[in-house]
């Protein structure tokens, strides 16, 4: 239940710059309004609880859209909650209208009932300095009491003004009464002044302005001062509103030029949101740094003050959809790349199988062939999944291990039976440095191409040191063909001798 009204307190609409609430999460938008709703004076500010809802029914509405529509059933309960805030509020302000309605009717029935004691002092045939008491205790009423209907306004205070000039009349019978009133009331009009004049140096303008209108509203309630004071207590006034009224304004018209220099700064970011959100990017680490911008373009986003509220909510609008439209397409990437990788990882598990099959081969040339084949392979293909990428890797890399392993035994072995040849029987120079050649440079094809494939994750020690061991058997190698080359020339001069 609420308060039940106190007429010294039945305002209007309390007249405030409504907050800009895009931006805003559902929960915080929820939260927000639990605190509006328990504010002190939420029942003269529906202007603010229209706007939250305005936005958490629009932010509800762009993350449904998000969603598949079997999913959207998980902001059933955030909907849910706020609809019961938001109906408990509807709820209190009919019932505070209500009241307010109803109080509004009686402080009609009040100043009605006011005129007519002021109608029947009129009346009367007594001297006006008796009469004069009552005046003013009619006088106190009426200001004590509070608003009336809007459409009943301008009637009453017409009606009852009228009276108040015809008494005023009547009391210029008795100067000195008259007089009397005139001083009280110049001096309850100087205080105004005085009151006025002190907001002039209130630099709250939107403050200074309200507490001017409760001013003039008390200068109207006012009776008249002595003639010769009349225009110059009213130019004192006059001034002090003029002043408080050009601020007012002023405040205004440099509020609208702030709004559109954000509506500007605004403006500029969304560009750039857009034309990130145009880029074509294929790359993972791209779509991670352009991410970072765009987080760094919202921060900046939210340190610019409103725009209009004409085109507030365009320009967030705007905003939004270009964010919106480049994580809708960063989604759509990872979506396609995670089934890509997913193919990347069949395609190397079958590379896998075949190199654990062709590992036993001795086949040694053909086999080579083929890994060197696989290992190509492998390069092509793109990236699997980061949590199986280490495992695969390191099943292809076993096997290539295993084979070249045993070919190298393989190698070494039939090195060793060319020696025991060497030793059972007279080969020539030529044919023993032409054996050694071939050995050398299929050792050679090996390594190169083993330092190729198994570079990434090795240390760099270890490559610097399998390049000394290339470059040193490219130089046997050079040496031995220079020998070959000699032999056959000194062969070839021999027969022509």
């Amino acid at each position: 239940m609420i308060e039940k009204v106190n007429p010294e307190q039945i305002n209007e609409e309390i007249q405030s710059e409504v907050a800009d609430y895009s931006g805003k999460s559902l929960s915080e938008l929820s939260e927000l309004f639990q605190q509006f709703a328990t504010s002190a004076e939420r029942l003269q500010n529906s202007k603010e609880a229209e706007a939250l809802k305005s936005a958490f029914y629009k932010t509800l509405a762009k993350e449904k859209e998000k969603l598949e529509e079997s999913a959207q059933n998980v902001f059933d309960a955030v909907e849910e909650n706020f609809k019961a805030l938001y109906t408990a509020f509807k709820k209190e302000k009919a019932e505070y209208m209500k009241q307010l309605d109803a109080q509004k009717e009686a402080n009609l029935k009040a100043k009605q009932a006011v005129i007519e004691d002021l109608k029947a002092l009129l009346e009367k045939d007594e001297d006006v300095t008796a009469t004069f008491p009552a005046f003013r205790d009619i006088q106190n009423r009426w200001r004590e009491i509070g608003a009336v209907p809007v459409q009943a306004v301008r009637d009453i205070n017409q009606t009852y003004h009228l009276y108040v000039e015809q008494f005023y009349d009547k009391l210029d019978i008795n100067r000195e009464l008259r007089d009397l009133d005139f001083k009280k009331n110049h001096e309850a009009k100087t205080e105004l002044c005085k009151k006025a004049e002190e907001l002039t140096q209130n630099e709250n303008v939107i403050e200074a302005f309200r507490e001017l209108q409760k001013l003039h509203d008390a200068w109207k309630d006012l009776g008249p001062v002595a003639k010769q004071y009349r225009e110059e207590i009213w130019e004192n006034f006059k001034a002090s509103t003029a002043i408080i009224n050009k601020k007012y304004q002023a405040y205004f018209e440099g509020l609208k030029e702030e709004q559109a220099a954000n509506l500007e700064a605004k403006a500029a970011l969304c560009e750039k949101v857009e034309a990130i959100a145009e880029q074509e990017i294929e790359d993972s680490k791209l779509w991670n740094s352009l991410s970072k911008d765009i987080e760094a373009i919202q921060a900046e986003w939210r340190k610019i003050g409103f725009a209009t509220k004409k085109e507030n909510q365009k320009i967030y609008d705007r905003f939004r959809a270009a964010c919106d439209k480049f994580y809708e397409r960063k989604r759509e990437f990872y979506s396609e790349f995670k089934n890509d990788m997913e193919e990347n990882l069949q395609k190397k598990l079958a590379i896998c199988v075949e190199a654990e099959e062709l590992k036993l081969s001795k086949e040694w040339k053909k086999a080579t062939d083929r890994f060197i084949q696989l290992q190509k392979e492998w390069k092509e293909i793109g990236a699997v999944p980061r949590k199986k990428s280490d495992a695969v890797w390191k099943r292809f890399r076993a096997a290539c291990d295993e084979f070249f392993a045993e070919k190298e035994k393989a190698m070494k072995a039939q090195k060793t039976r060319f020696a025991k040849k060497t030793s059972e029987r007279v080969v020539s120079e030529k044919d023993r440095l032409i054996a050694k050649y071939r050995s050398l440079e299929q050792e050679i094809s090996t390594k190169e191409n083993n330092i190729l494939f198994f570079a990434t994750g090795t240390a760099n020690a270890l490559l610097d040191s399998m390049r000394k061991g290339i470059d040193s058997a490219k130089k046997e190698l050079a040496e031995l063909e220079q020998k070959i080359r000699e032999m056959e020339a000194a062969k070839q001069e021999k027969k022509e001798e």
